[in-house]
This record gives C-alpha cells, sequence and structure tokens, in this order.
C-alpha cells in the first residue's frame, strides 16, 4: 500500500461534502491516515493554509463560487512546492494542460479516480525533491555569499595547485583580477617565511595534504604584505583530490603592532638600563673616593649605554692646560697636558656642550688627528659643579651621533654626575654635601624624564613639575616624615612613566577612547610596578606611580584598592594630581577656577579621595598656603 500508515494532511477544495469523503476515502484505502479538512471559497482556503501544516491539496475544477484557477493562486502565494492535484469529470484535455502550465501538479478525471492515490505519493515524492533542491541552493547561495563577500582571502585550485577560482577579498587585498590568476599555480603568489616551508606548501598543494603557516605574499603593484596561509584538500568520497582550498589572512597590521611593540619593549629596556647605569655610578660615586675607580665606572657606563667607540675624561691642570686622567678606546691613557683649545676648549671656556658632526671637516689639530684616527662623531661637555667647570667629557664614535633626544638626555645625566664625582674627589671633606649633589643630579635627571613624558603629550605639558611640588607640600602638612619626602617626589615625577608603554595612537588620540582602548590605557599603573619595580632604589616610591589611580570607594584601579589599603603618597598625590588637572587647561575644555576645584575635591572626600588628606588640603587652602 502506498500509504502504509503514513499521516497526510490534506486541504481538499470542494463544494460538496459526499465528493470530499469519496476522495478522502480511495486515500484511506491505500494505507495513508488522513486528516482532512474541507473549504469551498477563496477566505476559507486562505484561512485553512495560514492556519495549519498541509501536505497535499485536491481541488474541484469548478465550483459555484469558486473554481481551481483561483485555488491555485491563492496556494502557490502560500507554498510554491505544495502539491495541488486537480479533481474534475468535466473538463477536457486543453483545460488539463492549462491547469498544468498554470502550476497544477497534477489532474484526475473522477472517471478514474482509483490514480488519485498514486499521483498523490508521487507528488509529494517530488514536493520532498523540490524542497530538499530550494534548501540546498540557499545553502550553496549562503555559502557563495559568505566565501565571495567574507573578510578572509579564499583561493580554490585544482588537483594539481593552479588557481580556478579567487574571491573579492583576494582581488580587494592584492589588486589581482580573477583572470590575472586564474591556471598559475597557487605556491607562486606567496613566499613562505620559513624557507624550509616552501617544499611543504609545493608538497601540500600537490598532495593533498594540510598546511599552514605565515607566507609574504604579493600584490599586483610589486608590493608584499604578510599572511598566514591555510591549505586543505577537497577530496571525492572515493579519497581522491579534486580541488584545494587556500584561506589566507592579511596580517600585516598584526606584524607591524609586533614591531611597534619590539621597539617599544627596546625602548623601555634601554630607559631601564639607563637608570641601572646611573644607580650603578651612584653607588660608585657613593662608596669609593678614588676617583680613578669612580671615572673606570663612568667611562664603563658611557661607552656601553650610548653605543660610543671611545671616551675621555679631561680635567684643568691648575693652569690654562686640560689633563686627560681618564679614556677607553683611545689606545693608552694619555696623562700628557692638552691645550684647551679647539673643540674641547671651546666647551670649557664657554661652559656649554660643543658638537662637531664630522670630524673630517674639523680644522683644529686634535680633531684632524682624531678624523685621522677613524673617528666621525665628537662631542665634548663640560663638566661642571656648583658653577665651575672642572674639565670635560669627550665622546666620540666611527659613526656620526645619533639625534635621539633620550640618547643626549642620558649622556648629560653622565656628564653631570661625572661632574659632581669629579667635584667629590677633589673636596673629600665635604662628601656629604657632594653627596646631595649626586642626589640632587639624580633628580634632576628624573624631572628631565618627566619633562620628557609631559612633551610626548603636550596636553599636559609642565603637569608633573607642578605636581611634584605641591605633593610635597601637602604630604608634609599630612604629616609624612621628612626622609620620605624625597621617595615621595620621586614617586610624583614618576607617575606617570607606564604611559611610555601606551601606544601614540591611543595617549595622543584627539577624540574619545574606545573601551578597547580604556583598557589598553589602564594598563600604565602595571607598567610601571613592571618596569619600576626591580630597581632596588626606585621601590620606596613605586606607591605613586602603581597605586595613584585607586580610588577610596574601591572603584579605581588596576587593583581596586579601598580605603586605608591604598598607601598614604597615592591617597595624597591622588588630590594634588585631580586638582592641577582640572585647574589647567585642555583642548576639550577650559581651566576650572580653584574654586570650583576646591569644591569637586570637598565633594569627592569619602568617594574619591581620603577624608583626612581632604580636610588638610582645604586648611592648606584656607589659610593661603596653596598656590
Amino acid at each position: 500500500m502506498a500509504g502504509e500508515g503514513k499521516v497526510l494532511r490534506a486541504l481538499v477544495v470542494e463544494d460538496r461534502e459526499d465528493d470530499a469523503l469519496l476522495l478522502v476515502r480511495l486515500l484511506q484505502r491505500e494505507g495513508y491516515a488522513v486528516r482532512w479538512r474541507r473549504v469551498d471559497g477563496r477566505e476559507a482556503l486562505r484561512e485553512a493554509l495560514e492556519g495549519e501544516p498541509w501536505d497535499v491539496v485536491l481541488c474541484d475544477f469548478r465550483m459555484p463560487r469558486f473554481d481551481a484557477r483561483q485555488a491555485l493562486q491563492v496556494v502557490r502565494a502560500h507554498d510554491p512546492d505544495m502539491p495541488f492535484v486537480v479533481v474534475s469529470g468535466t473538463v477536457g484535455e486543453d483545460v488539463a494542460a492549462e491547469m498544468m502550465r498554470a502550476g497544477a501538479n497534477d489532474y484526475v478525471m473522477k472517471d478514474n479516480l482509483t490514480r488519485l492515490p498514486a499521483a498523490v505519493t508521487r507528488e509529494l515524492c517530488e514536493a520532498d525533491e523540490r524542497r530538499a533542491r530550494r534548501w540546498a541552493e540557499a545553502q550553496l547561495r549562503r555559502l557563495s555569499l559568505a566565501v565571495e563577500q567574507g573578510p578572509g582571502i579564499v583561493i580554490v585550485t585544482n588537483a594539481e595547485g593552479r588557481v580556478e577560482y579567487v574571491n573579492r577579498r583576494f582581488t580587494e587585498v592584492t589588486g589581482f583580477e580573477p583572470q590575472d590568476v586564474v591556471g598559475t599555480p597557487a605556491y607562486l603568489l606567496a613566499e613562505p617565511l620559513d624557507p624550509s616551508a616552501r617544499a611543504a606548501l609545493q608538497e601540500a598543494l600537490g598532495s593533498g595534504a594540510w598546511w599552514r603557516g605565515e607566507a609574504l605574499a604579493r600584490r599586483k603593484d610589486g608590493s608584499s604584505f604578510f599572511a598566514v596561509f591555510t591549505v586543505s584538500a577537497v577530496r571525492e568520497p572515493d579519497g581522491r583530490v579534486v580541488h584545494h582550498v587556500v584561506i589566507a589572512e592579511d596580517v600585516t597590521p598584526l606584524k607591524e603592532a609586533e614591531a611597534r611593540e619590539r621597539e617599544l619593549r627596546r625602548k623601555l629596556e634601554r630607559q631601564l638600563g639607563r637608570l641601572k647605569a646611573l644607580r650603578t655610578v651612584d653607588i660608585a660615586i657613593t662608596a669609593s673616593l678614588d676617583l680613578r675607580v669612580v671615572l673606570d665606572v663612568i667611562l664603563d657606563q658611557v661607552t656601553t649605554e650610548l653605543g660610543l667607540d671611545a671616551a675621555s675624561v679631561l680635567l684643568r691642570d691648575g693652569g690654562p692646560a686640560l689633563r686627560v686622567v681618564a679614556a677607553r678606546g683611545l689606545g693608552e691613557e694619555r696623562t700628557r697636558p692638552v691645550a684647551a683649545a679647539g673643540e674641547v676648549g671651546r666647551a670649557v671656556l664657554g661652559g656649554e656642550r660643543v658638537q662637531v658632526s664630522d670630524l673630517r671637516e674639523a680644522s683644529g689639530t686634535r680633531e684632524r688627528a682624531l678624523a685621522e684616527a677613524g673617528f666621525v662623531g665628537y662631542c665634548a661637555l663640560p663638566l661642571v659643579a656648583k658653577g665651575t667647570v672642572l674639565g670635560a667629557l669627550e665622546v666620540l664614535s666611527t659613526q656620526r651621533l645619533p639625534e635621539d633626544p633620550e640618547w643626549w638626555s642620558f649622556l648629560d645625566a653622565l656628564a653631570g654626575q661625572l661632574a659632581v664625582a669629579v667635584d667629590n674627589a677633589r673636596l673629600v671633606e665635604g662628601l656629604r654635601r657632594a653627596n646631595l649633589e649626586l642626589q640632587l643630579a639624580y633628580d634632576a635627571t628624573l624631572e628631565g624624564w618627566s619633562r620628557a613624558l609631559d612633551l610626548r603629550d603636550r596636553d599636559t605639558e609642565g603637569h608633573t613639575q607642578r605636581v611634584a611640588e605641591l605633593t610635597v607640600r601637602l604630604a608634609r602638612a599630612v604629616g609624612v616624615p621628612e626622609p620620605e619626602l624625597v621617595h615621595v617626589r620621586r614617586g610624583t615625577l614618576l607617575h606617570d612613566i607606564g604611559k611610555l608603554g601606551i601606544p601614540d595612537g591611543i595617549l595622543l588620540k584627539p577624540g574619545p577612547l574606545t573601551e578597547e582602548e580604556w583598557a589598553v590605557m589602564r594598563q600604565h599603573p602595571e607598567y610601571a610596578y613592571r618596569w619600576l619595580s626591580g630597581i632596588e632604589f626606585l621601590r620606596p616610591a613605586l606607591d605613586i606611580p602603581y597605586c595613584h589611580h585607586e580610588r577610596w570607594d574601591g572603584a579605581g584601579y588596576p587593583r581596586g584598592l579601598k580605603g586605608e589599603e591604598i598607601p598614604l603618597a597615592a591617597r595624597i598625590f591622588a588630590v594634588v594630581d585631580v586638582f592641577d588637572a582640572l585647574t589647567s587647561d585642555r583642548p576639550y575644555r577650559e581651566a576650572w577656577s580653584q574654586e570650583e576645584a576646591v569644591r569637586y575635591i570637598r565633594e569627592q572626600a569619602g568617594v574619591q579621595f581620603d577624608p583626612r588628606v581632604v580636610e588638610t588640603f582645604l586648611e592648606l587652602v584656607a589659610r593661603g598656603e596653596w598656590p
């Protein structure tokens, strides 16, 4: 039996109940479990179609108020694949053919109703096939759109690895049109970064093996870009490879970001290395009264950290001449007098740094001798201590000296420490004062760094110097012991050093930051802790760089500290930092008045700020002791 107990939902369009029952019984005799409904008008038909699902529509050709042509229009508008069988005993073959052309699936004459079950069974099967075909076509269209409009590059090759298809993204990224590459070997479009991977890629395209790796792909204009390629085979059921699918992603922005990160890391490592070098010099000066030991340490740091080929220290010899007391990279250390002439004489007599871009173009006797020894870049820095020029530091390179401001800032710092060391050795009885000068020179270096940080962000230029003085003033009023104020000052100078780790595109962005950019920005206290915690003498100053964005109510970052969990120095600095920011002009707003800023600080006591610190701050303001 055709039905074999299968449930059949039949919608019968018939004006006579008896005729409808006849059709149903015929289907039941063939094994169908028929669930049916009879309708005889347009609205009733539309309502039935929308009310529940049907497997087949059986329609009388002619009825008093309705006919099969009208019914067919309603059914096809609802479901193009619904089996529609016309049942009639009064029309000829021409009308039957017309109905079939209009979209009816079959036509059964009433004098031959025995073929109705077979017709229904056949149309149900064909309807399933039509629906399956439509679904497959829809899936194919979706897949085609996904491949053609997706963000990745897609290349399809034949079994031999020759290009048969490329998607739109391929053309957008490479500039090659499909006709430029179809038929060419796919491996010619890219060169693996690992030379050993080229053979693996060719083997994958030839054998059907899976391959993934980075490659340098070429564009039509001759330029190249980094991409990650994945090659996989398309096989027939018997395992035979018929195609390869190559999916590639342009990772040039990622590679560029990694390069920037590496450069930033190198820069930060240089900065930390120079800080450690300053510390090494500091230790040498304070631990030894032997000037030769100190000079050796300083010249080692000068040549190593700054990448110089030679350096020498020349000191005044009680008259117009200078004496070389230490040297690196100049052969034997010479102690013979050197006339205070030429470039080094200008530095000593003028008290200013003198630089020569190319010694080969200099005219002085000593400069020509240095040029003949192979040196090109030259600089003489006066060693000035307490307003007195003690001598000079000469640095030389076989290349031109760099133009990096940080390089020169570090050289100036070393020259400053060298001057302190010389002065210390000459004034043994003033060791305590010399040590103070060293500390001042070190703090000046930190101030120089802080100014460099301010200059990176023009909107906050001068901010660090202002808040350093005010933070120490407020800390003293709060009751911080005097020996700890130096750490408060250093922490203030370094409070934004972590922003060296923030890309310029985020730090200097003129508009508002996105959530992702804020997430990067909020990492700068962590960077500060990571970079400075390994420097022992800066550990007491870490509280401000690490914790100055914490809030009294615990809503700050990076650790969400609350109340007195926040170090006191950071709580003090937070008040000063916000006050200075509010009373300074910004591109997006004018500076607040002092009254407005003080009102805001008062309102945030117990929310953003330590109430006790705010109370002390307000007392200073009330006494006129706050600028």
